[in-house]
C-alpha cells in the first residue's frame, strides 16, 4: 500500500470510529452504529469491513488483512440532536456529497459541540413534564404546582451530583430521596391532597424510557450484549430511583 493510501485509509477509520463514538454518547441504537459505520466504509470502497459495537467500546477492522481499530466510549448520555447530524453527514459522504475530509472535518464540529439545552431549559422542561404526567396519572389540578417545583427541582438534583460525582446510580438515588422528602413535607404541611400522583409525575423525567427502549430494540435485532448491558443499566437506574422513594415512604 502506498503512503497516500495509508494514509486516506487511517483518515476513513478515523471518520468511522469518530462517528459511531459520537453516536454510541448520544444515545444511539447499536444497530444503527454498526449499520452507520458499516455504510461509511462501503462508500470508501472498503467492502470486507467489520464492526462490533458494545456501550463501552467500538471495534472495528476494514478488512481481515488489516489491522482492527479500537475506541474507548467513556459516557454516555442523550443528545438525539448529535444522532441525527452524525446521519446526515454520513449520508452526505455515501452519496459523494462530501469528501472524506470534509466528512471527518464535520464530525469533529459535532463531536466538540455542545447542542444540549442550557441547564434551566432542561429543569424548566422537567418540571413540566412533571406537572403534566401528574394530570395524566390522576392527579388533581391543586397538586400541579406541587409536581412542578418537586420534580424540577429533582432533576436539577440529579444533573448536579451527575456533574460532580459522575456516578448514575447515587445521583438518581439522591434525587428520588429528595422528591419523596419534598413530596412528604408537601403532604404532612396539609398544602398538597394525593401524595402518590405528586411522587410519580415528579420522577417521570428521571425515568430512563430511551434507554429501556433501546435495549429492546437491540435485543430484538439480535445485539445481546448491549441489549443485554443497556438493559442492566436501565434496571440499575430504576432500582435507584426506587430505593430513593422506598426509603422515603418506610419512615
Amino acid at each position: 500500500m502506498t503512503q497516500a493510501g495509508e494514509v486516506r485509509r487511517n483518515l476513513a477509520l478515523d471518520c468511522f470510529l469518530l462517528a459511531g463514538k459520537i453516536m454510541m454518547e448520544s444515545g444511539a441504537e447499536t444497530y444503527r452504529i454498526e449499520d452507520t459505520m458499516i455504510r461509511m466504509a462501503v462508500s470508501q470502497k472498503m467492502m470486507d469491513s467489520h464492526c462490533f459495537v458494545t456501550p463501552s467500546g467500538i471495534m472495528f477492522s476494514p478488512s481481515n488483512e488489516m489491522t482492527t481499530r479500537f475506541v474507548r466510549i467513556k459516557s454516555r448520555g442523550t443528545d438525539l440532536e448529535r444522532v441525527a447530524l452524525v446521519n446526515a453527514v454520513s449520508r452526505r459522504l455515501v452519496s459523494g456529497e462530501l469528501t472524506l475530509q470534509q466528512a471527518y472535518d464535520e464530525m469533529q464540529i459535532i463531536d466538540q459541540t455542545d447542542y444540549r439545552f442550557s441547564i434551566q431549559i432542561q429543569v424548566l422542561a422537567a418540571a413540566v413534564t412533571s406537572a403534566c404526567f401528574l394530570i395524566l396519572m390522576g392527579g388533581g389540578w391543586e397538586d400541579l404546582p406541587f409536581a412542578f417545583v418537586i420534580g424540577g427541582t429533582g432533576f436539577y438534583i440529579v444533573e448536579t451530583i451527575l456533574v460532580q460525582t459522575r456516578v448514575k446510580f447515587f445521583a438518581e438515588f439522591t434525587g428520588a430521596l429528595a422528591i419523596g422528602s419534598l413530596a412528604s413535607l408537601v403532604i404532612y404541611a396539609g398544602l398538597g391532597q394525593d401524595l402518590d400522583t405528586i411522587i410519580i409525575g415528579s420522577v417521570m423525567p428521571l425515568v430512563p424510557g430511551l434507554l429501556i427502549t433501546n435495549a429492546v430494540r437491540d435485543l430484538m435485532a439480535g445485539h445481546f450484549v448491549p441489549g443485554l448491558s443497556k438493559g442492566a443499566e436501565a434496571f440499575l437506574t430504576a432500582f435507584a430511583i426506587g430505593a430513593g422513594i422506598a426509603l422515603v415512604l418506610s419512615f
